[in-house]
């Protein structure tokens, strides 16, 4: 069954590729989307949750957070309780930007799930998140400098 990793990559390189040429009007390109996408639904979210969120190493999100911001897009704001963190806010320009972003995402849901069943669906959901779950415990190994063994 190694066809369905090879068919949730097609599916996701391909989602991708559609955002990273229809989002450039907006100035976003190398799935930047998907981190102001993330700051508009958690406003206040700090670098290492949202790195934690999207399933990608701190250096990799400091890079997007930190064009995102140059952009105009987000801003930091200090943490009350612990000035080393950054509290992640969208601007008025990034709230904009996520409205194109949320009906782009909800046309690609449709297309996407067209031709399921609402229980298809529900299953489908229910199966995804449970091979998220099994593979996390070896993204936190690796993420964290160790090695898995085959």
């Amino acid at each position: 069954m190694k066809e369905i990793l090879r068919e949730v990559g097609m599916i996701a390189r391909a989602c991708d590729s559609i955002s990273n040429i229809e989002f450039k009007e907006l100035d976003l390109t190398k799935g930047q989307y998907l981190y102001l996408v993330r700051i508009c639904e958690n406003p206040g979210i700090i670098q290492e949750k949202l790195a934690e969120m999207i399933k990608v190493d701190r250096t990799t999100a400091a890079r997007s957070i930190s064009k995102l911001e140059i952009q105009g897009f987000i801003e930091k704001e200090n943490e009350p309780d612990n000035k080393k963190n950054k509290r992640l806010l969208p601007t008025g320009k990034g709230k904009d930007a996520y409205l194109f972003l949320k009906r782009e995402a909800d046309y690609s849901d449709q297309v996407a799930l067209s031709g399921l069943s609402m229980k298809e669906q529900a299953t489908l959901l229910s199966l995804l998140q449970k091979v998220r779950k099994n593979i996390e415990g070896d993204w936190e190994i690796v993420k964290r400098g160790g090695k898995r063994i085959y």
